[in-house]
């Protein structure tokens, strides 16, 4: 019993799957959890959803024509990123229609692909591994081209941190300013893309939605300044996937040498974050998300 308890810490940071997991899972959280929180306060958890599930379709294609699956689930996310942007996000009924359209033409071709797949190549456990993910067996080849993504992303969003934000508050007021709203609605989505098909690929397009929105929820509840929200995001993101990581590695020994998903770990930890979080707002009468939006006219200065 209390074998199973005890962490050969040096077999587990000597094991290359870990390492390559921890680099990947930790860039996915670094990227969603910045995204998450202006997916939040813009009111887009519908299309960061859409874009985790279309991304799947790229996912599919990946298995089918052999090609990594990095550029398949990216590939698809921009698509589907460009194409809600086209068809209009700016009112919400046209956003939710348009990312609706939009998510049923890429699951429809998620199926495609899968059965394709499944028929013609011998990439058997393709639905799984595309739908639920599958952390402990990326290739560490990935790791390069997704850290350089998770650099750019961050540097992309240090740099309209502020534009943004106003643009979260009051995207009239930002227009007014003279600020690219439109260019800037094109580069948050696809931005978002990028998010949703890292999160998709470390621990699957069903349950990417869970390290977009998860965290960032659960900050947006405990942080007091809108930089604060984006540390704490950062911070409780990066904790589920390493902890759930530890958690999935650990559990070969508490369950006679099958170990449960890494995904399921990491999903649960995001779920008892934000439940935490929700839980601490309650009870000092907090208002949810309220302390972590500036008014639009103090954005500036409260940023």
């Amino acid at each position: 019993m209390f074998a199973a308890l005890t962490v050969d810490w040096s077999a587990l940071f000597a094991n290359s799957a870990v390492r390559t997991a921890l680099l990947m899972g930790i860039s996915a959280a670094l990227i969603n959890a910045s995204l998450g929180v202006f997916t939040l306060l813009r009111g887009h958890a519908f299309a960061g959803h859409a874009l985790g599930d279309i991304s799947s379709a790229g996912g599919a294609a990946s298995f089918l024509l052999g090609i990594s699956a990095l550029w398949g689930f990216l590939g698809m996310a921009w698509l589907a990123a460009l194409a809600m942007g086209w068809l209009g996000l700016r009112e919400a009924r046209e956003r939710d229609l348009a990312t609706g359209i939009v998510l049923g033409a890429g699951l429809g071709l998620t199926a495609l692909f899968l059965y394709l797949a499944m028929t013609t190549t011998s990439a058997s456990g393709s639905t799984v591994t595309v739908l639920f993910g599958s952390l402990f067996a990326v290739s560490p080849g990935l790791v390069p081209p997704v850290l350089l993504l998770t650099l750019g992303t961050l540097s992309a969003i240090t740099l309209g941190f502020r534009p943004l934000l106003l643009i979260a508050a009051d995207a009239d007021l930002a227009r007014a300013q003279g600020i690219p709203v439109a260019i800037l609605e094109i580069l948050y989505l696809l931005l978002l893309g990028l998010a949703a098909a890292i999160s998709a690929m470390t621990i699957g397009a069903i349950l990417a939605t869970a390290l977009l929105l998860g965290p960032a929820g659960a900050a947006l509840q405990l942080a007091t300044r809108p930089v604060w929200a984006f540390v704490w995001a950062a911070g409780l993101a990066t904790l589920a996937v390493v902890l759930g990581i530890f958690l999935s590695w650990q559990s070969y020994y508490w369950f006679s040498g099958a170990s449960w998903p890494v995904s399921f770990f990491i999903v649960l930890l995001t779920l008892l974050e934000y439940l935490g979080a929700s839980l601490w707002a309650a009870q000092r009468g907090r208002k949810i998300w309220a302390a972590a939006m500036p008014p639009p006219s103090g954005c500036a200065k409260d940023c």
